[in-house]
């Protein structure tokens, strides 16, 4: 599989360029979801249904006699401006692939190609389901991300399983890192308004001040993860965002904060919240207030064991078992999760990073991939969910873990 996926570089870079020049953000995927299209029918035997949860493509290939697996790319670039080679950066102002979820679809297009021979051939058994996601970035005017416009679509309906990966432009091209149970953090955004009367800056004494409450605020929300989780516990607060005054001499009369809050415990996840309230709080005896705004994001990102085990077999055959690494793969955040809630699944990291020294992280404007990993990824997913058709891999029978704490 490998060896066949290889002969199709070219085509797979090709690909992932046109996707790369011409981004778009998330539910605005039209000339990408086309593309998916018009290459779906290059491939034949696919059926495709467009315009699912909004922008997203749903193809599908083989019989009904047997298992279904689908496999997910997502198609959305984020709202930065590129720096780089004229020639092969976004064409789109404003807009970048920053993420690789240009080299997802590529990939996975990569795989329809291998796959079509393998039904031809081997007369595989059952179905696969190509997952073409929008909006993994961001939500919609109704707070939902495309995973879950999907889902609620139909997208999940009769499959027995589901498999993805993320490119890693932090490791070495082939390096991939797959572990069971949670992989992925929950997500939550604070805003909060820190709020008093203001005043003259030559007058202090008359005004209340937020800005000089703020220090306390500051102390107790980074003292959270330090001194109110349990140290066995994994969690992160981090503050991105600070707004305060228009002039010198003027005291402000509110200041703005917002941050991120990541966790895999539901119970942990809750505690986050409650804690942000009280470190809030402590501006009331200094004469002040606040509001807190919490917006939920996705939940935490679970890995089957059946189907990680599947995948972890498929990559030590394909590529070695010195490339395959149970790494966590940190607080970072994937609307897979919504999918994995539903049936087993498991995605995993491949490394992509281009061998030159240079540091190319991801949602940044330098954030570029070795092309090389393309036809991997293709082989690597394809290979799998052959396996899984054909039995050689076993399809494990759905449960809800989220019901359970980890």
């Amino acid at each position: 599989m490998l060896e066949q996926a290889k002969k199709l570089s070219s085509v797979l870079s090709r690909l992932r360029r046109d996707f790369h020049r011409y981004p778009e953000l998330g539910f605005q995927e039209t000339r990408t979801a086309q593309s998916v299209c018009e290459t779906l029918q290059e491939i034949g035997g696919i059926s495709i249904k467009s315009g699912i949860g909004k922008t997203g493509v749903i193809g599908e290939m083989g019989n009904g006699e047997g298992p279904t697996i689908a496999i997910r790319a997502d198609m959305d670039a984020l709202p930065i401006q590129e720096i780089g080679d004229a020639n092969v950066i976004s064409k789109n102002k404003g807009v970048m692939h920053a993420c690789g979820h240009d080299a997802h679809i590529a990939i996975l297009l990569g795989v329809a190609m291998l796959l079509k021979e393998r039904f031809a051939l081997e007369q595989l058994p059952g179905k696969v389901r190509f997952i073409f996601q929008p909006a993994e970035e961001c939500f919609d005017e109704e707070g939902v991300s495309g995973a879950s416009r999907l889902i609620e679509e139909g997208a999940l309906e009769n499959v027995d399983a589901i498999i993805a990966l993320h490119v890693d432009s932090t490791k070495p091209t082939g390096i991939v890192s797959i572990c069971p149970q949670w992989v992925f953090a929950a997500v939550d955004t604070f805003k909060a308004w820190i709020t008093a009367s203001g005043g003259h800056g030559a007058t202090p004494h008359l005004a209340t001040d937020p800005i000089w409450m703020l220090n306390p605020v500051l102390t107790a929300l980074y003292g959270i993860v330090s001194r109110k989780i349990d140290p066995m516990k994994k969690a992160v607060l981090s503050i991105g965002k600070l707004h305060a005054g228009t002039a010198n001499n003027v005291i402000p009369h509110e200041v703005y904060l917002e941050g991120t809050l990541r966790s895999f415990e539901e119970g942990i996840r809750k505690q986050l919240i409650k804690n942000v309230e009280q470190a809030l709080s402590v501006v009331r005896p200094l004469g002040g207030d606040y509001r807190l705004k919490i917006v939920h994001g996705y939940p935490a990102s679970w890995n089957d064991p059946t189907v990680t085990a599947g995948l972890i077999k498929v990559c030590q055959v394909l590529i070695g078992a010195d490339y395959v690494n149970n790494e966590a793969m940190g607080m970072r955040s994937e609307d897979f999760a919504y999918m994995s809630q539903k049936i087993p699944g498991a995605i995993f990291l491949l490394g992509s990073a281009i061998p030159d020294g240079v540091e190319r992280d991801h949602h940044t404007n330098v954030f570029d991939i070795d092309e090389s990993v393309l036809p991997i990824g293709s082989a690597i997913l394809a290979e799998s969910a052959r396996r899984f058709l054909k039995g050689d891999l076993p399809i494990p029978v759905k449960t809800n873990h989220f019901s359970k704490t980890p």
